[in-house]
């Protein structure tokens, strides 16, 4: 049963009825249909241009060796849902030394293979006066996050005020399946503050591993900045750059800050004949190869973002003061069942899909298209959401390249799967489409969460009249000869192969219910707490972990001690083993693995189709999706020493537990993580 049919029944059955059906359904569907004050219906589709993000201006010391840009992260509106509704108020990149290149999404890096790319990130999220901005979005403190109420000592801690954090916002920008040293992944505690004029008198500016790498490297940053270097060395590849601030990414990101960053050149790399934009180029001018970033997004009428600020959106219900139906729990930090603390958050959400496709920073636009072929590389930005893209004409997508590099050959595809984070860069032939021709690009993903399975099968699609449809393309004519070759035909330059892995490792999946909040049903349709009679409540987070002897899951903690050591260049392999009942997209920082294949737990066949993995999983990757009641393989060599992090990128989760930090090598004696 689906969420909605489960409302249906609910209301026409009584709540009491079906508690237990409601409590087991809560755990199992997460998802939110619901928004903002702005529904969907009443906002026009394909009356705006899709944008093209042009290129990153370098900044002033780039030279022959070596790319230099100063990229800050500003607040400012832009228009993204279609007029007259009024701008938004956002976040994202920018050069600082170039004003009119901030942009949601921000402009594209482009770097080249083996040259260095030196950025000095900033974090400048202060007004006109030089005062910190606080937060668009409600920060829940009692999550494990960067905490800079705790001070020096309570800093990257879990906190215990219940109330919407409204100081300075803690940043550090991770740029996603880069190969880069361990002081410039954006380790999550590496966070910092903006050089604000106002920040309270006893607040950590800076994370427990910003001060470690700056200490530890000699950087000498500068207040409200750190200073990265990627050395680009791996196969050309579309990467794309986020924040990654603990306990904070979900927000953040939700807030706007994130773009591309593509590879070229190389040994596998192959000039296909398409025409990207440049620095200086007009985001709405023609180009035959176009990055496309596909979020879900809600807004309020004002225009402003949406995201919910308590728990009891995730359940379908309302806080008390709003009226029935409403949950009436304890949260952190007050006192639950058998006289133990809450440990329900009273803000986070475990899951949050938007009621609205917002496609390179504008709501449901249009491409016009000639009769020739393009180049989309497509980024499933979404917080949650899991994607199923397909034409409304059924025309097939090429797919020649995955997240890290071009896949061996071609795969035509009718449909693209893509979990959060994933990329997919394909050719689209639009050579034999009719003059006029209108194809809606679809999403024939769920509006929950993700288990696997076929559309209209294991699951409802996406709600066809908003979320099911994504961007609009409109064909005319060529005005010129198409000089790219038929997809099918390229002879893809793909990396070899790793050789056999040197160690098997076994790692869990895994999601865990409160430990002391119990819940039933007051007869009103209310969820109000029950210590004597009623069900666990959950889920209260999801956790990363490692294998029982018995073959259990083992959940582990952020802060735990590092399980995962792997010697400096082994070459591993990583069982994931999923205990939950929804699938989770996997990231592994600094490499990039090969999936290997997967195994269900009881020996049937997998939910992905073959238990080998997918035509289009056979290049390289940095996120695999991990299903339920299955073992995912991949195999990654581990070549550079350091602290680094895995974790589920359905970011809601990565800010509540499921994220563990790794080490390659040995860990230093005295460093913050052992």
């Amino acid at each position: 049963m689906d969420r909605r049919a489960f409302l249906k029944l609910t209301a026409a059955l009584g709540g009491g009825a079906l508690l237990a059906s409601r409590l087991e359904f809560l755990k199992r569907a997460f998802a939110q249909i619901p928004g903002g004050s702005l529904a969907p219906g009443d906002v026009a589709k394909y009356v705006l241009p899709l944008v093209k993000p042009p290129a990153m201006p370098f900044s002033k010391g780039s030279n022959k060796n070596r790319d230099k840009y100063k990229i800050a992260v500003r607040q400012f509106t832009q228009q993204i849902l279609s007029l007259p509704h009024p701008m938004t108020t956002v976040w994202s990149y920018g050069s600082a030394d170039f004003p009119g290149t901030f942009n949601y999404p921000a402009f594209t890096v482009e770097a080249r293979w083996n040259r260095n790319t030196q950025v000095l990130w900033m974090n400048e999220l202060v007004d006109a006066n030089g005062n910190f901005l606080p937060h668009l979005l409600s920060v829940d403190q009692t999550l494990h996050w960067a905490n800079p109420p705790g001070g020096m000592a309570g800093r990257d801690m879990r906190g215990f005020d219940p109330a919407p954090y409204q100081g300075p916002v803690p940043f550090v920008t991770h740029v996603h399946g880069a190969h880069t040293t361990e002081d410039s992944d954006g380790f999550a505690e590496a966070w910092y503050l903006p050089n604000a004029l106002n920040i309270p008198a006893g607040y950590a500016t800076t994370g427990t591993f910003y001060d470690y790498f700056n200490n530890k490297y000699a950087h000498y940053w500068a207040p409200g900045t750190a200073s990265f270097k990627y050395m680009n060395d791996q196969p050309a590849t579309t990467l794309w750059y986020h924040d990654h601030a603990l306990g904070m990414t979900r927000l953040n990101v939700y807030a706007g800050p994130a773009g591309f960053w593509l590879i070229r050149g190389g040994p596998n790399d192959l000039d296909l004949g398409y025409v990207a934009p440049g620095v200086g180029d007009s985001p709405l001018g023609e180009y035959t190869e176009i990055p496309i970033a596909i979020q879900d997004r809600s807004f309020n009428v004002d225009g402003s973002l949406f995201y919910p600020d308590n728990r009891a959106f995730f359940e379908g219900l309302n806080v008390p003061s709003m009226g029935s139906p409403y949950l009436d729990i304890p949260f952190i930090p007050d006192t639950a069942c058998d006289g133990l603390p809450s440990d329900i958050s009273p803000i986070w959400n475990p899951e949050f899909f938007g009621n609205m496709m917002v496609i390179n920073g504008f709501t449901w636009p249009y491409l016009e298209v000639e009769q020739r072929r393009y180049r989309f590389r497509f980024l499933n930005g979404c917080n949650s959401r899991f994607l199923i893209l397909k034409m409304s004409n059924d025309m097939p997508f090429y797919q020649i390249g995955a997240e890290q590099g071009f896949l061996p050959a071609p795969v035509q595809l009718n449909e693209l799967l893509m979990g959060p984070a994933e990329r997919a860069d394909v050719i689209v032939d639009f050579t034999d489409v009719p003059v006029g021709t209108e194809i809606i690009l679809q999403n024939l993903g769920p509006d929950e969460p993700f288990g696997g399975g076929m559309p209209g099968v294991d699951f409802d699609p996406a709600d066809p009249d908003s979320t099911g449809q994504v961007m609009k393309f409109i064909v005319k004519a060529a005005s010129n000869g198409d000089p790219t070759t038929p997809p099918m035909d390229l002879d893809l330059p793909a990396a070899p192969s790793l050789g056999p892995a040197d160690y098997t490792r076994a790692v869990s999946l895994n999601e865990a219910d409160s430990g002391s909040v119990r819940v039933s049903d007051d007869g009103s349709g209310n969820i109000v707490l029950d210590c004597a009679t009623g069900e666990v409540f959950g889920p209260e987070s999801a956790l990363l972990g490692t294998l029982n002897p018995d073959g259990t899951g083992n959940p582990l903690l952020w802060m735990d001690p590092i399980s995962e050591n792997p010697a400096l260049g082994a070459t591993e392999m990583w069982e994931l083993h999923n205990f939950t009942e929804d699938a989770h997209p996997i990231h592994i920082h600094l490499v990039h693995f090969e999936v290997v294949g997967r195994e269900s737990f009881d020996g049937s066949p997998s939910v992905a189709g073959s238990n080998d993995p997918l035509p289009w999983e056979r290049g390289y990757k940095d996120t695999v999706i991990a299903y339920p009641g299955e073992i995912t393989r991949v195999k990654a060599l581990y070549d550079l020493p350091g602290f680094y992090v895995w974790h589920c990128h359905i970011v809601e989760h990565e800010d509540n537990e499921m994220m563990r930090p790794y080490h390659i090598g040995p860990i230093p004696p005295g460093a913050p993580a052992g």
